[in-house]
């Protein structure tokens, strides 16, 4: 048949490049030590920054939520699925990470692809110039596609471009938008910076916050980390990562989150997450607050601040990352499947990253460390990539 003859050759290409994408099976809970394809193994493959995903608490309250409110929603927020859990997780978010905004308030989605469509949709439109910085995540590229808005790619972190571009727009509305930790690098947004510029140009500032919420701020994220406010910010959080949940939530001003409320159509056309998750999300706010939250993040920097160091003897290139995702950039895609793979026979799930997510040429081992990693896992991710250091010379 003509049509999967064609989708047969280009698999094969994708093959041939080294880009083929493959899923693992993972048969216990997500930790730093898990059971993944039947074998025993050190995970620092996940986002699970504050090793909360199977803690017991959360575990409690999801399975406490799933009693009183069943398995699921049964409609849309907007048609009998917008349940307690989820108006109390909303506020929770809200006041825990809304300390930039006089009026803040929270809406819960159900992944972070949909709020970042949701939130560029629905503030852009065709008429309107959308900033986006050049290694943005993929959902806030799509975002902005689907908004129909005119898009300008600004290279990564140059304000001095992003600025040229603002200066040249003569768009109503005009929209910047960046990740707050860059997933691939580690790096974190200028957000003092990126404010000053959407104020003096009276544009909205959407941050992506998937992997600074939980971690930086005490906990409340990258604003919180910035200590800014501003009507002009818009904020997105990710509750799969360090939260240990799964979800997302949007919070800015209570008329930007009314607006999205009445016109995101990511938000109005879907079914709401099931209740459970919703509950396990203010278990999930409480605990990250707490001082065991506390206790966590500091034991997270002290593991991030060995691993910085063990990378720089390596005969590789690190990235100057001070989170939780460390890059080790190796090049080409086979030598970092090999060195992937090299890993794994070692008992370590360090993930090999390729094109199209990240340039070509700079394929990459992502470490991604957890508060669950203990000391003895770093000695052995240590003697592993001394191990492979060898074979690779």
């Amino acid at each position: 048949m003509e049509l999967l003859d064609s989708l047969e050759r280009q698999l094969r290409e994708i093959e041939a490049q080294r880009l083929t994408r493959q899923r693992r099976i993972a048969d216990t809970p997500c930790d730093a030590h898990m059971k993944i394809d039947g074998r025993d193994i050190i995970g620092f493959a996940s986002n699970d920054y504050l090793g909360l995903a199977a803690h017991p608490a959360l575990v409690a309250a999801m399975a406490e939520g799933a009693a009183l409110y069943g398995a699921g929603s049964g409609g849309s927020h907007l048609l009998g699925g917008h349940s307690r859990p989820h108006a109390q997780a909303e506020d929770d978010l809200a006041a825990f990470t809304g300390g930039f905004s006089d009026a803040p308030r929270a809406l819960y989605f159900s992944t972070g692809y949909m709020a970042n469509l949701a939130v560029l949709s629905t503030l852009a439109d065709k008429d309107a110039m959308i900033f986006s910085d050049a290694l943005n995540h993929a959902s806030l590229i799509d975002g902005a596609r689907l908004s129909r808005a005119t898009v300008q790619v600004y290279p990564h972190l140059d304000l001095v471009t992003l600025e040229r571009q603002l200066n040249a727009c003569s768009c109503a509305t005009k929209v910047i938008v960046s990740d707050g930790v860059f997933s691939m690098d580690g790096d974190l947004a200028p957000i003092p910076s990126l404010l000053a510029l959407a104020e003096r140009h009276h544009a909205w500032l959407v941050i992506d916050d998937a992997h600074g919420f939980g971690v930086i701020g005490g906990g409340a994220g990258i604003l919180a980390h910035a200590q800014v406010r501003s009507p002009y910010l818009v904020y997105v959080g990710t509750l799969g990562k360090a939260a240990g949940v799964a979800g997302a939530f949007v919070v800015a001003h209570e008329t930007v989150i009314e607006w999205l409320l009445q016109r995101a159509r990511p938000y109005i056309f879907t079914t709401a997450a099931p209740p459970a998750i919703a509950h396990a999300v203010s278990a999930s706010v409480r605990l990250i607050a707490s001082s065991e939250g506390s206790a966590r993040r500091r034991r997270l920097q002290q593991s991030i601040a060995r691993v910085r160091d063990m990378l720089k003897r390596t005969p590789w290139q690190p990235v100057d990352s001070h989170t939780a995702i460390q890059p080790l950039i190796i090049g080409e895609n086979q030598p970092t499947l090999a060195l992937a793979a090299a890993l794994d026979a070692h008992g370590m799930w360090v993930p090999a990253i390729r094109p199209p997510t990240v340039p070509r040429g700079s394929s990459r081992l992502r470490i991604s460390l957890s508060a669950a990693h203990t000391d003895a896992d770093l000695d052995r991710l240590e003697a592993g990539l001394r191990e492979v250091s060898k074979v690779a010379a």
